[in-house]
C-alpha cells in the first residue's frame, strides 16, 4: 500500500527530538499553554513575519476567535467559498453571522476574485479566502476590494503553512491568519492544534484573552471567552517539526514537480500554480472526468487516495440555505465531482511517485486531445 500520508515515517525521523520535547513538558509540568507554547508562538511569529502569534487548540478555534476579534457578529455577512472544509462556514455561524459564497476558479480551486464585489452588501463585514491545498488565493485584488469597502480580511491558512504570495508568507497578508495543526497538515501536531497570526495588537490582545475564558488576569474575566488553549505537549512537538518545515516543503514541491512531469500526458488535470505564489502542496489534487472509477481502481492497486471535498458546503444538509441551490456555483460543484488527492508527503520516494503515476496513466489513459474541465 502506498499511503496518502505516512505519519509513522515522520515520527521515526524525529523520534529522539520529539521524545525529548515531550519529556521537557513533563519535567516542567506546564501542560496547558506554558513555556513551550510561548516559545512556539515566538518562533511561529518569526516564521510568518508577523509580530503576534497566538496558539489555540484547533484551526476551527482559530477561525472562531479571529471572527470575534474582528467584530463579526449577528447581522453581519462574511464572503467565502463553498468549496472547502466546512469549518470555514461553520465558524461564521458560531458568531451569529451569515456566510455568503462566491464561486472558485477551477484552475486554482481558490476564490474567484472577479465575483467578490457583486457579493458585497451593507451587511458585509469580512472576506475569508481559503488557501486550498497549499496554494495561496490571489490576495492582491482581495485586499484591494477589502480596503475600498472597509472590510476585514481573514485568511484561512489551514492547508498552507509555509506558502507565500508575492514574497509574503501566508497568514501575514490579510488582517488575521488562521492555521490548523491537525496531524495531516504540513505542520501537524500529535492531535489538535491551531494558531492565529496578526500584525494588529488589539486583535492579538483580544484573541489571547478569548482563548482562555476571557481572563485579563487569573480568575478575572473581562470577556465571555472559551477554553481554546494550546496544550504544552502539542506546542513542544510542533517546535520540533517547525525546524524541519522548510526542508519538508522543498521535498513536497520536488515530488509535486515529478508528478507534474510524469502525468503531463495522462487524461487528468494536474494542479495549477499562481504567478508569484509558492504552493506548498498540502495535497496534490488532480481532476479526473471519471474520478470515482479511478479512485476505486487505484485503491485496488494498493494506492490510497482521498477526495477533498466531495460535496460543496451549500449542498450539505447541515448547511442548507434557501438562498442557494444546486447549480449556483458551477465551478465548485464540478470540482467536487472530479477532484482526487494522490499520495504526497515529505517521506515519500520518487519511486513511489513513479508507481502512482504509472497506475494513473494506465487507468485514466493518455490524452487524445487537450482535456478541458472548466466547471463552467
Amino acid at each position: 500500500m502506498i499511503p496518502i500520508i505516512d505519519l509513522a515515517a515522520q515520527y521515526r525521523e524525529l523520534k529522539t527530538e520529539m521524545d525529548a520535547a515531550i519529556a521537557r513538558v513533563f519535567e516542567s509540568s506546564q501542560f496547558v499553554l506554558g513555556k513551550e507554547t510561548a516559545a512556539l508562538e515566538e518562533e511561529f511569529a518569526a516564521y510568518c513575519n508577523v509580530p503576534h502569534a497566538i496558539g489555540v487548540n484547533s484551526g476551527t478555534s482559530a477561525l472562531h476567535l479571529a471572527l470575534l476579534a474582528a467584530g463579526v457578529g449577528p447581522g453581519h455577512e462574511v464572503i467565502t467559498v463553498p468549496f472547502t472544509f466546512f469549518a470555514t462556514a461553520a465558524t461564521v455561524g458560531y458568531v451569529g453571522a451569515t456566510p455568503v459564497y462566491v464561486d472558485i476558479d477551477p484552475a486554482t480551486f481558490n476564490m474567484d476574485v472577479s465575483q467578490i464585489e457583486a457579493a458585497i452588501t451593507e451587511k458585509t463585514r469580512a472576506i475569508m479566502p481559503v488557501h486550498l491545498y497549499g496554494l495561496p488565493a490571489d490576495m492582491r485584488p482581495i485586499l484591494d476590494i477589502a480596503r475600498r469597502h472597509n472590510l476585514i480580511v481573514i485568511e484561512d491558512v489551514a492547508q498552507a503553512v509555509g506558502a507565500e504570495y508575492q514574497g509574503q508568507p501566508a497568514g501575514s497578508i490579510g488582517d488575521i491568519g488562521c492555521f490548523s495543526f491537525y496531524p495531516t497538515k504540513n505542520l501537524g501536531a500529535a492531535g489538535e492544534g491551531g494558531m492565529v497570526t496578526t500584525s494588529n495588537p488589539e486583535y492579538a490582545r483580544t484573541i489571547r484573552s478569548l482563548r482562555s475564558w476571557g481572563e485579563e488576569r487569573r480568575y478575572y474575566a473581562v470577556l465571555k471567552g472559551y477554553n481554546y488553549r494550546l496544550q504544552g505537549i502539542q506546542a513542544a512537538i510542533l517546535r520540533v517539526k517547525l525546524s524541519r518545515l522548510d526542508a519538508w516543503t522543498k521535498t513536497r514541491c520536488a515530488l509535486a514537480a515529478e508528478y507534474d512531469r510524469l502525468l503531463k500526458n495522462a487524461d487528468v488535470v494536474c494542479p495549477s500554480t499562481l504567478p508569484g505564489a509558492r504552493h506548498v502542496y498540502c495535497l496534490y489534487t488532480i481532476r479526473a472526468a471519471h474520478r470515482d472509477a479511478l479512485q476505486r481502481d487505484l485503491e485496488l492497486a494498493g494506492i490510497q487516495t482521498a477526495v477533498h471535498y466531495p460535496t460543496p458546503i451549500h449542498l450539505m444538509p447541515a448547511y442548507a440555505d434557501e438562498r442557494y441551490k444546486a447549480g449556483d456555483f458551477p465551478a465548485a460543484e464540478a470540482c467536487a465531482q472530479t477532484v482526487l488527492s494522490l499520495p504526497l508527503h515529505a517521506h515519500m520516494s520518487y519511486e513511489q511517485v513513479a508507481e502512482v503515476s504509472d497506475r494513473v496513466l494506465q487507468l485514466a489513459g493518455k490524452k487524445s486531445h487537450e482535456t478541458v474541465l472548466t466547471g463552467r
